[in-house]
């Protein structure tokens, strides 16, 4: 029994992209370490969709504008690829709002900026 949610698939992730950081370090662009996280789903047989859309809702209408998730991964795991100084609470609202909107439960915030990997787990 898993002690919380998703915790083998959040393991997989992780591990990915602690390997992904030990081998290109901080300091490049998010794109270059998607590129390099699609290239290890792929690798290793881990199901995902990059760049997927989701529609807006408010109220009755749907939004012209759409939210693109960098990846969702194993169908539910919304993957959120940041290359910066630090994680911050600005970063932590996004994920609760992409999850809301996503219908889904979990959020990584996954940050390859800093000299040490970063990870924040959000739920709704």
């Amino acid at each position: 029994m898993s002690k919380f949610l998703f915790e083998e698939e959040t393991y997989s992730i992780i591990g990915i992209c602690m390997e992904i950081h030990s081998i290109l370090g901080p300091g490049l662009k998010e794109i270059v370490y998607k590129d390099a996280m699609e290239y290890e789903f792929n690798l290793q047989n881990i199901p995902y969709e990059r760049e997927k859309k989701f529609e807006v809702h408010y109220k009755n209408i749907i939004l012209p504008h759409n939210f693109y998730a960098d990846f969702v991964a194993y169908d539910n795991i919304i993957l959120e690829v940041k290359a910066c100084n630090e994680i911050i609470d600005d970063h932590i609202t996004q994920a609760l709002n992409y999850i809301s909107i996503a219908q889904s439960r979990l959020s990584l915030i996954l940050n390859f900026g800093a000299q040490s990997f970063q990870k924040k787990r959000v739920i709704r």
